[in-house]
């Protein structure tokens, strides 16, 4: 059996895409952005063959490994984007189609000059909820606590969206982390974690 095709041409997601040009129509979808080595993409996938997922990294050599690593696996349920995050969320997602978003872990940007790049604005806080289902599920981690202190005044003052507690075991996710390579290498590091979840309300 030839492995899947998991890689996506980034030209396709452009305004005008469409979920059923990548999995079957009708199923669950989540994404998750940043997806570094795909260690949470894959162990997701592997535990919900019944649910489609798209893993978004912009760094190339994170991102070849991942598509490479999921081919190896057979995993004919994900596939994997070399793209903007933000600028997928904001302008080619379709809208209310989203079963959950995870990011974890994303760049912070320490440097004060450079928080206009930070993945976390309200534009794309406000483009995540309308690409969620209602009752769509946005989980969120970090060891940056500055970061942590603006993503959650985003989330509170979104008024689409509702705090949950951040264990789901149905989403994959729990107090002890979710193991991505960062997550593992922080706590290594006695990083202190933060983590955030958040519910579209309607």
């Amino acid at each position: 059996m030839s492995p899947p095709t998991v890689a996506v041409d980034p030209l396709l997601l452009a305004p005008g895409f469409t979920w059923d040009q990548l999995f079957e129509p009708a199923r669950p979808i989540e994404v998750e952005i940043g997806c570094g080595k795909g260690g949470f993409l894959l162990r997701r996938a592997k535990n919900c063959p019944e649910r489609s997922f798209l893993g978004i990294e912009w760094a190339n050599e994170f991102y070849r490994y991942t598509v490479d690593r999921m081919q190896r696996w057979n995993m004919a349920n994900v596939r994997v984007a070399r793209t903007d995050a933000s600028h997928f969320i904001r302008l080619a997602c379709p809208r209310t189609s989203i079963a959950a978003l995870h990011i974890y872990h994303p760049d912070p940007w320490p440097k004060k000059r450079h928080h206009k790049r930070r993945l976390f604005q309200p534009a794309f806080v406000d483009a995540a909820v309308a690409c969620l289902v209602p009752r769509g599920r946005l989980s969120i981690q970090t060891d940056h606590a500055e970061y942590f202190e603006i993503i959650s005044k985003l989330v509170d003052t979104q008024p689409g969206l509702q705090k949950v507690p951040f264990s789901a075991p149905e989403y994959g996710v729990d107090e002890e982390g979710v193991a991505t390579n960062f997550e593992i290498k922080y706590r290594r590091e006695g990083r202190p974690i933060y983590q955030l979840a958040a519910e579209r309300i309607n």
